[in-house]
């Protein structure tokens, strides 16, 4: 699943292109017309949820074009999952979603004991059911890869050391890794309540993931994308909405579990879990505007 540093800047420069091209045209040409996509913001103000179909377009394109590439079909495929089934998740429950019955986990929790199905339980299943398809494809590249992981995949292991152990528990593997990518799929959703707020936690997670030698597919077309959405998203013309969030949060989430093992997968999932849970009784934004670190890169960028 290894990109070498050329390759992983050719394609998040491939992202930036098509989201750019995305979103030229969406916004030229919304389908079912402007007002059906758009929403207002915390301050009042009108902004386009076409910033999340330009995402997934551009993600999956991305992918589609590595796969056109004949290299290994894998990653891209991997890619394709994280974007396709949480976007499509994501756009249901914002075209049709009604926001005033039920609202966060708790609610469409509280709202499916009462025999309710929301769209917003729809999407938790989604999430769910991706993020084990995606995982389960991440168990088939390391199960046909027996390379060292800490050496590019063109490179064989080295004389004497040994290869990884696929892991031994197909279901373990599956559980633990498909929940690290719900999750941030739907962390990054919890983080999209400000402007540029959500692409730029996944630009630093991208960039981050992106400087180790274990680079992957989908956090390039994180990176390429996310950069060429956030100048609007950051001035409050466009939002990622669910349908963005969701596929941002879950392709950061693919490439950090196709970049850890399993100690750093149970540390992202407590984490992910910890902040998931916080999120129903403290405000992000009221700690975010607290603290003067996070305040300041929350803030930078906005017009």
């Amino acid at each position: 699943m290894r990109l070498t540093p050329r390759a992983y800047a050719a394609a998040a420069a491939g992202a930036w292109g098509l989201a750019l091209a995305a979103s030229r045209t969406l916004g030229a040409r919304p389908p079912g017309g402007a007002a059906r996509w758009q929403r207002t913001n915390h301050a009042g103000r009108q902004v386009s949820l076409l910033e999340g179909p330009a995402l997934i377009i551009a993600t999956a394109a991305g992918a589609l074009a590595s796969l056109a590439a004949g290299t290994d079909p894998r990653p891209a495929q991997t890619a394709l999952v994280a974007s396709l089934g949480p976007g499509a998740a994501g756009l249901v429950d914002d075209l049709a979603g009604d926001r005033s019955r039920s609202k966060g986990l708790r609610g469409h929790l509280r709202a499916l004991a009462h025999g309710e199905l929301t769209t917003g339980v729809v999407k938790i299943l989604v999430l769910g059911a991706s993020g084990a398809l995606a995982a389960d494809r991440l168990y088939r590249v390391r199960r046909s890869a027996p390379l060292n992981w800490s050496a590019p995949l063109d490179r064989p292991a080295a004389s004497g050391s040994r290869a990884p152990a696929a892991p031994r528990c197909r279901a373990a593997h599956v559980a633990l890794e498909g929940a690290v990518i719900a999750g941030s799929a739907n962390l990054a959703n919890l983080l999209d309540l400000r402007p540029g707020r959500a692409l730029k936690a996944c630009l630093l997670a991208a960039g981050v993931l992106g400087i180790r030698e274990d680079r992957a597919l989908p956090g390039a077309l994180l990176l390429g994308a996310s950069l060429a959405l956030l100048p609007a998203d950051l001035s409050g013309r466009t939002m990622l909405g669910d349908g963005g969030a969701n596929p941002a949060g879950a392709l950061a989430g693919t490439a950090l579990v196709a970049q850890s093992g399993t100690r750093g997968q149970l540390v992202a999932l407590a984490v992910i879990t910890g902040l998931t849970l916080a999120s129903e009784r403290v405000s992000f934004t009221a700690v975010i505007e607290a603290t003067p670190g996070l305040r300041d890169l929350d803030a930078w960028g906005r017009s």
